[in-house]
Order: structure tokens, then sequence, then C-alpha cells
């Protein structure tokens, strides 16, 4: 496979995947409660086998499912998207029992997970998280709070990083898997721009156990950075496909509008309006499916690349939508209006998994880790 063009097999699936997106996600999106978890939703794209393909595919597969399903319904990417985000440690660092109790029951759809990074005091600045882990006979007693976590308070399970040694920073920092029904967890909605669910989480002395560790104690920071490193390129996966629908929406929107005495299209200002915005997404896809193939070939500079691709795609997506919103005029600021949605949906891409400031951060360490000579 080519960085550069997809092979006939994955454009054919692609197209697949947007029409079970159109013919039986959409209508179950429709009926969900903004800010709920949409469990038939979830139990859905298990049964579309998507949530077990989450574990058995690469990088590069994993964002053509995100950007095929955002293109057509941004519910289901992203129901999809936290299933994967928060099971992802329980696949790559799980032991086989935490594999064999959760895997199949979030590939079926029956189970749903959540990643539990931020808190109040440490959202792109994960090395500055604060859950306490302290020891308590064989194992220990989490006290803290989390919040911003996706899926919270409705999942089934979450993987937790916590604070298990006196080190500052990355290092004494150990992830968990914590079922939800654990003792003293307790959770909260928050009420949020975006449409699905984020709460906040209260940890008061939840009991856990080497059982529950998920890779080593005190390799915690490892496990959240692998995770990101995979996902980060599919967050801009989402992003293009946001974008792409704006584009799609906009050359049906100028094409058929009356204006001037022609069509819309035929202004000049506005035909390179939308030459800009297909510019910008086919150069933000290009990256994405680059960053994602140079992980599933394990090659050199995989941070990197993931950063360059998120900060790119997400900034994109936004100038896309906003670009759409302008050329359809005040009807796209109307409740209900898939550019309304989108305009909505855009924002929180460019601050979840990484803030924008903090991938330019990750770019420019990275550059300056792989010049050569002395630094």
């Amino acid at each position: 496979m080519g960085t550069f063009s997809l092979e006939p097999e994955q454009v054919a699936w692609c197209a697949e995947l947007r029409e079970q997106a159109r013919t039986r996600l959409a209508p179950l999106a429709e009926k969900g409660e903004p800010g709920h978890v949409n469990r038939p939703l979830v139990a859905e794209l298990g049964q579309l086998g998507l949530l077990e393909r989450l574990f058995t595919s690469g990088a590069l597969d994993l964002c053509l499912m995100r950007e095929s399903l955002a293109r057509v319904c941004t519910e289901a990417e992203t129901a999809l998207a936290l299933q994967g985000l928060g099971a992802h440690p329980v696949h790559a660092y799980g032991t086989a029992e935490q594999r064999a109790r959760w895997l199949p029951e979030v590939g079926a759809g029956r189970a749903v997970a959540a990643f539990a990074l931020s808190e109040p005091g440490a959202g792109s600045d994960a090395a500055a998280l604060a859950l306490a882990a302290r020891p308590d006979g064989a194992g220990w007693r989490l006290t803290g709070e989390k919040c911003w976590i996706s899926n919270a308070p409705e999942a089934d399970f979450y993987t937790v990083f916590a604070r298990t040694g006196p080190d500052a920073g990355a290092r004494g920092v150990t992830a968990f898997l914590v079922p939800a029904d654990r003792p003293g967890l307790t959770g909260s909605a928050l009420d949020m721009l975006s449409p699905h669910p984020i709460g906040a989480l209260a940890f008061d002395d939840v009991p856990v156990t080497a059982a529950d560790v998920l890779g080593e104690a005190g390799g915690g920071f490892r496990v959240a950075m692998n995770t990101l490193n995979l996902f980060r390129p599919s967050v801009g996966a989402f992003a293009v496909g946001m974008a792409q629908a704006a584009l799609d929406a906009t050359l049906a929107h100028t094409a058929r509008r009356d204006a001037f005495g022609g069509k819309l299209k035929d202004l000049q200002a506005v035909n390179h309006a939308v030459a800009n915005m297909a510019l910008r997404v086919e150069s933000a896809r290009l990256m994405v499916h680059a960053a994602a193939s140079a992980y599933d070939a394990g090659a050199d500079g995989v941070p990197r690349r993931a950063a360059m691709a998120k900060l790119l795609a997400t900034e994109t997506a936004q100038q896309v939508v906003d670009a759409a919103v302008q050329l359809h005029g005040a009807r796209a600021l109307r409740r209900g209006h898939l550019l309304e949605h989108l305009y909505r949906e855009v924002r929180a891409p460019r601050i979840y998994e990484g803030a924008s400031e903090v991938q330019r951060t990750i770019i420019a360490r990275e550059l300056y880790k792989e010049a050569p000579g002395e630094q």
C-alpha cells in the first residue's frame, strides 16, 4: 500500500462504511440523547464488526474507519473511537484475565470503555496528574479526581492513570483497569458544547490490586503515550471526515444556489474559496495517512508525525467548516443544520488528546532530537 493512494479494496471498504453509517448507524444516532452514552448505537457498531476491528487493524485502517464514519455520522465515529481509546490499553497491555473479561464485551458493543487521564489541573500536561494511589496491603487506594472524561460517568470500566510513586512528572504513574462498580468511585456529567458524554470522576479510597494494573507498576505514562501515538493520527482522520462533509455540502449548495444572476459557484470569490477548502482537506488527509502508515511500519519519528497529523487536520477542519458556514450564510447557523452540528463538533478536537499548542511543542522537541550534531 502506498502512502499517497489507497488500494481499490480500501476505497470500496470506505464506501461500504459510509453506507452502513447512512443506513444503520445514523438512524440510531438520531434517537440518542445528547450527553449520554448511546448504547444501541454502540451495540450496532459491535454487530457490524467494527469494534472488534479496532483490535485487529493497524493505524491506517483506524483512520479510514474514523474518516468514513465521520463524513456521515459523527456520533457513530465518536462512539467507535471512544471504545478504542478506552480499551486499547487493555488490548495492548492487559493480562490474559483482563483481556478475556473485557475485550469480548467491548467488541460486541455490550461494555462501554473510557480513557481516564485528564484531571482538573492536568489536561494537556499529562505528566502533572495528581490522582494518588496510596499503598494498602497488597494493593492501593485511589483518591482524587478525573475531569473531561469522555463516556463518564456512564462507562462500564475506566483505564485510569494514577501516581503510585513519589516521583514527579512521568515517572511513578501507573495505569489501572477500574470497573465502574468499584466502591468509592462516583461520577457526574458535564454539560459541554460537544454532544457526546463527558463527565468527572471522584475517587474516594477506591481499592485496586496488582490484578488491576495495565502493563507494569510505574509504567503508566508509557501506556498513555503509546495509546495517544496510535490515536492522534485518527483524531486527524475524524477531523478530515468532518471537513470533507462540510466541503461536500458546500459544493452542493453553491452549485444550486442562485445569486447575482447566476449560480453561487460562478462567482470567483466563491469558487476560489471552495478550491482552497479542497486543497486543505486533501493536504490534511495525506498527512494523516502518512502518519498512520509510519506507525504501522514501525518507522522512526512516529510521535512527531502523529502530532503533525493531529495538528494540521484539526486546525484545517476548523478553517474548512468555518468557510462552509460563511458560504452557506445564515441557514448554516440554524439548529439542526449539518453545518451547525459540525461547527459545534469541530472545536473540541483541537483541545483533547493534546491541545494544538502541545502538538507544536512535541513537534519542536522531536525535531531537535532528530537534528544532527550537538544540541
